[in-house]
């Protein structure tokens, strides 16, 4: 579904990404590890087309990203949840998750909306409430739940994890484990190396803008750099 080959970015003049190669096949929850800094965010970032890549090349189901804007990349089936959940807090939870399908103009978006309200239902309680004044992992859930109003084939999904307690994550986690039933393949970038790699296919370990490491993802929990490194195992 998703084939990246030497990509690199930067910010200024310094370059980020030094040439990552990565594959998605379609069905897959793919996870990308690593400590902060490694440069996770920035691939997302790179593949759903808001930071600028110097070399390499993205092809999303057979058809080249490269130079495709962010919106039509969205039309394409490719969604990113960015870190930091960027929810409109001044809007209600339904008014985001209206604005995450801003494509359709069918029967299928009240559809999609309880699909949404039935993966969360704390949302459907909070439908009218201002996104703002939702906890932390609300939030994180509106997020998620907006970038699937889209309908992507692959959703980009950073951090989801990043300041929830454990019952939260583990909540959140599950949903994404989910998502092979409706046919969305997952690229989950994700510092809590333990609990990404527990629901992920297979996996990337990134340091200082490469990739280091990637293989199954049971093969990498029980691989002892990845242990003492991540797992704190």
């Amino acid at each position: 579904m998703l084939t990246v080959e030497g990509l690199r970015s930067r910010y200024g003049r310094i370059e980020v990404l030094h040439g990552i190669d990565l594959e998605v096949a379609s069905g897959e929850i793919i996870a990308v590890v690593g400590a902060n800094g490694a440069g996770k965010t920035t691939l997302l970032r790179c593949l759903s087309g808001v930071q600028p890549v110097t070399a390499g090349s993205i092809v999303f189901r057979g058809e080249p990203l490269t130079g495709v804007a962010s919106h039509r990349r969205l039309a394409r089936g490719l969604a990113h949840a960015p870190e930091g959940r960027q929810i409109f807090t001044n809007l209600t939870v339904e008014e985001n998750l209206r604005l995450g399908a801003y494509l359709f103009h069918d029967d299928q978006v009240e559809r999609d909306m309880d699909d949404a309200f039935a993966m969360f239902p704390i949302l459907r309680q909070k439908r009218n409430e201002v996104a703002g004044g939702l906890s932390g992992g609300q939030q994180q859930m509106l997020a998620i739940t907006r970038a699937l109003m889209g309908r992507p084939t692959c959703l980009l999904l950073d951090e989801p994890s990043m300041g929830l307690a454990p019952i939260l994550v583990d909540q959140i986690l599950g949903v994404v484990k989910d998502m092979k039933a409706l046919d969305v393949t997952v690229l989950l970038v994700e510092q809590n190396a333990f609990a990404a790699l527990s629901i992920a296919d297979r996996a990337y370990v990134m340091e200082t803008g490469r990739v280091t490491i990637s293989g199954p993802a049971q093969e990498l929990v029980e691989d002892e750099r990845i242990r003492e490194a991540y797992l704190g195992l």
